[in-house]
């Protein structure tokens, strides 16, 4: 019978945190074409909107790098659990605005939050997962974030035809809810084992691995004490170097590690897939197709769908092909959409509209950028979406762990800032052209990806030091000596010893036996 709580449904619940994210991206892509927020607003159009967009990745880098602090202080759950309050205050502050202003202090309050939770619900996952399955347990995350903005588009796609302001407060209320469900349920989950460890809490770290990898406890499986012994190995090395955490960041061992995983959410933004998030509506309004609105909720449902088979098939997948063939084809997405817009568009002469280029009398044109929105973002969602959280969180030491993971999410948000204050912008200014420098964006992240990126898939978190340091070249896939699982063979190891001791045991219990039956022979004869 397998158990309700386990690592699936932990991680499940705790991706919630992705939700938020979600109900964010929504509560921009889902309002901005409404008439009602035009008018409350006051029409907010190029640097002005990409204030308010920014605002929460803003937020996010703040509260991205103050998790450093707060998850190896508090635990990664604690530290969720606070983001979640800041989350709430900033939807209130949000549904209660009286203007911009208001508007956007609210959704930097509510960045904090999504900085927070943005980097410890990934290392939460990685840390409670088994190895052959991190990639799946951690692709949660992405799936969480879709689901969020399906809801939440959705939800205000139903307010937007409310006549009055609750078209846009109702929503930006209704984002507290998924953050009182996490708040609430975490109390019943439990910490990390590797952050216990790091604590020296070894007899906790031992219970909740036991609880998370066999069905009844079982402190004495051998793959228990196996992943046990790899964690105890690997802080008593990190220990033995007695090195600032900080320092150790950035020294020949570990920078390089940190600086892929950076690189990696970065070109994650830089694919130019939170353009459309934030801003398909604009883009489906300039291209004059009917219900722009409707049009784009179908681009959110296939994103959701599409991070379906990343979750199923990650970890047989690899890292390195999703990302490699993924960049590819975001990149001649994008390349067709640039070039459909050059050739078809034209001028837009009505001045105060979101965008300064559109196509007109083409519907084939219109159809086929619409279709390839659609489809750079189903490859968005079964590639660079999911693995860009799976690859920062799994590839350095606990010691640092946080800290690492921190720097690669405020990467993400940095640029998710610039970008979100400078596409609406750009896409009154340089309009198309605009596409070209997202699909070269993809290019390039294809060519760092293929020399820099190891593959790490069913690796241990305690075997990336090898992975990182064999002596090849990173994009030639690491083997041990018996081409297996290092923790497998510990674990063999461990099974092995047990038996050798449950034999020992057996021929000294077969000693006492016969020497108490030889002492017997000898007492009845006298």
């Amino acid at each position: 019978m397998v158990r309700i709580v386990n690592v699936y449904t932990i991680s499940t619940f705790t991706a919630l945190g992705g939700t938020l994210f979600g109900f964010d991206i929504a509560s921009i892509s889902g309002i901005i074409g409404t008439e009602n927020y035009k008018k409350f607003y006051d029409n907010p159009l190029g640097t002005r909107q990409g204030g308010i967009t920014g605002a929460l990745a803003a937020g996010s880098l703040v509260g991205s790098l103050s998790s450093t602090v707060l998850g190896d202080y508090l635990s990664r759950k604690i530290s969720i659990q606070i983001g979640t309050v800041l989350w709430c205050i900033g939807a209130t502050v949000q549904s209660a605005s009286n203007g911009v202003g208001m508007l956007i202090a609210g959704r930097v309050v509510s960045g904090l939050c999504i900085g927070l939770t943005s980097t410890l619900v990934p290392i939460y996952q990685s840390e409670i997962a088994p190895h052959r399955t991190r990639g799946r347990v951690v692709s949660l995350q992405q799936f969480a974030i879709t689901w969020g903005v399906m809801i939440q588009y959705f939800i205000e796609y139903g307010c937007s035809f409310i006549d009055s302001e609750a078209s846009f407060r109702v929503p930006y209320a209704i984002q507290a809810v998924p953050a009182i469900i996490l708040f609430i349920g975490l109390f019943w989950f439990p910490f990390s084992p590797r952050w216990l460890a790091s604590k020296d809490r070894w007899d906790e770290a031992l219970m909740v691995l036991a609880f998370l990898r066999t069905p009844n406890n079982d402190i004495n499986s051998p793959l228990v004490l196996a992943e046990y012994k790899e964690i105890e190995d690997q802080l008593r090395s990190e220990r033995e170097a007695s090195s600032s955490s900080f320092r150790e960041l950035f020294s020949r061992k570990i920078r390089k590690r940190v600086f892929i995983s950076m690189a990696i959410q970065m070109w994650c933004q830089l694919s130019g897939a939170n353009v459309l998030n934030y801003y398909i509506v604009y883009i489906f309004q300039s291209v004059h197709v009917a219900h722009a609105e409707l049009l784009a909720s179908v681009h959110y449902i296939i994103k959701m769908l599409m991070t379906i088979p990343s979750i199923l098939w990650s970890d047989q997948w690899g890292r390195r092909p999703i990302l490699l063939v993924g960049a590819i084809i975001m990149g001649f997405w994008f390349f067709i959409i640039g070039g459909l817009l050059m050739q078809f568009g034209e001028p837009n002469p009505i001045l105060n509209q979101p965008y300064t280029w559109e196509i007109i009398g083409h519907p084939a044109a219109s159809n086929a950028i619409v279709a390839s929105c659609y489809i750079f973002g189903g490859t968005f969602a079964v590639s660079w979406g999911p693995v860009s959280w799976i690859y920062p969180p799994e590839v350095v030491p606990v010691r640092v762990r946080a800290k690492s993971v921190s720097l690669a999410l405020a990467s993400n948000w940095a640029t998710n800032f610039l970008l979100g204050f400078s596409v609406p912008a750009l896409l009154r200014l340089i309009s198309w052209r605009m596409f070209f420098i997202f699909g070269a964006f993809n290019i390039a992240a294809f060519i760092h990806v293929w020399f820099a990126a190891p593959e790490t898939k069913q690796r241990t978190l305690e075997e990336m030091d090898e992975i990182f340091e064999h002596g090849q070249p990173l994009w030639k896939t690491f083997r041990n000596k018996r081409d297996t699982n290092r923790l497998e063979i510990l674990a063999e190891d461990i099974e092995r010893e047990i038996e050798r001791l449950s034999e020992v045991a057996n021929t000294l219990d077969n000693l006492f036996r016969l020497s108490s039956l030889f002492w017997e022979m000898y007492s009845s004869s006298k």
